[in-house]
């Protein structure tokens, strides 16, 4: 048996202009971080060498693999072209709450796959693959920086380029910055999970429009004004910045928030936090508030009604973390 680990990220400034239908007009930008909750994959042979097996929130043994329902696993294993195979996918969060999670499990199921059949992969040409299988094969109208934040792991910013390629530029921080930093962050489950492409598809179409694609600029533009705080160890300019961002990425399609999560919201400045954001597309999962330690317990009160999700950054990225023959 072979386990790989893919972490989910927390996207902080920016998301939106990793879809292409801005990148192409104006180069895109992300500040993300990786977080300790995990997408783990694990494959091994199957005892029947003419099926396939896999299982994710369903079970299916096939004859033929393109007999698959699950369209990521379909065109990978077509890629790989194996049989006799099964491959199990557990996840820390469930899909549908703003953190990545196709992305991870698309990553996942490559980085186990090429340790399976015993072929070096970089980062780089996961991320790159994972954006080819969502993106470009099941065409699916979503950006590029999950697949990036799931390989690299750690704390980025992600630049997306008008001809399609991205750069990565870890960010160097002091150790007590990156620490006040995670110590000052706050996130709540609000539930509702949904499908991200629901939301993106208005938000992609809307990018047509000034006002829209102006909104877009300017989230790029925070993306460059929180990579300078933080290199200067100015923590608590996080809050403002984030408080901006989530202003003008409402104005990107009606969809992203609703009457509870502003509710939420509001009710967490009010008591104390200077900023927050919803992870994700929008429309539900979890609300990310940035608050400084002395109001964090009346944040917390207020907020009670929601569950809190403790988590730490980490920056490995998509890791393998047990193959018997390497041990």
């Amino acid at each position: 048996m072979i386990i790989t680990r893919t972490p989910f990220r927390i996207s902080f400034v920016g998301g939106g202009s990793d879809l292409q239908a801005f990148y192409a007009n104006h180069p895109g930008a992300v500040l993300s971080t990786t977080i300790n909750q995990y997408m783990y994959i694990s494959s091994h042979r199957f005892f029947e060498p003419d099926k396939v097996r896999v299982k994710y929130t369903q079970t299916e043994t096939v004859d033929d693999i393109q007999m698959l329902q699950h369209p990521i696993l379909k065109v990978i294993l077509q890629k790989f072209n194996l049989n006799g195979i099964e491959i199990s996918s557990i996840a820390d969060v469930p899909a549908g709450t703003g953190m990545g999670s196709s992305s991870s499990f698309t990553v996942g199921v490559l980085h186990n796959l090429y340790e399976m059949l015993g072929q070096s992969v970089t980062k780089e040409q996961l991320a790159t693959e994972a954006c080819e299988i969502e993106i470009e094969l099941l065409q699916e109208p979503i950006g590029k920086q999950d697949q990036y934040a799931a390989a690299y792991g750690g704390l980025n910013v992600f630049r997306f380029l008008p001809d399609g390629s991205v750069s990565t530029t870890p960010l160097s921080i002091q150790p007590e910055t990156l620490d006040s930093l995670q110590k000052n962050l706050l996130l709540f489950y609000v539930g509702s999970q949904r499908k991200a492409s629901d939301i993106l598809v208005t938000q992609r179409a809307n990018t047509s429009q000034n006002e829209k694609f102006n909104a877009l600029v300017k989230m790029v533009k925070l993306v460059d004004d929180l990579q300078a705080s933080l290199i200067q160890g100015r923590v608590d300019d996080m809050g403002h910045i984030l408080h901006e961002n989530w202003i003008l990425k409402k104005q990107l399609a009606d969809a992203i928030s609703n009457h509870e999560i502003n509710y939420w919201y509001e009710t967490a400045l009010q008591h104390g936090a200077s900023g927050g954001k919803l992870l994700g597309a929008g429309g539900g999962g979890f609300l990310l508030i940035y608050c400084p330690l002395p109001f964090q317990n009346q944040v917390i009160n207020a907020l009670s009604p929601l569950r809190k999700f403790d988590f730490l950054f980490e920056n490995q990225g998509s890791k393998l973390i047990y193959y018997p023959d390497k041990e």
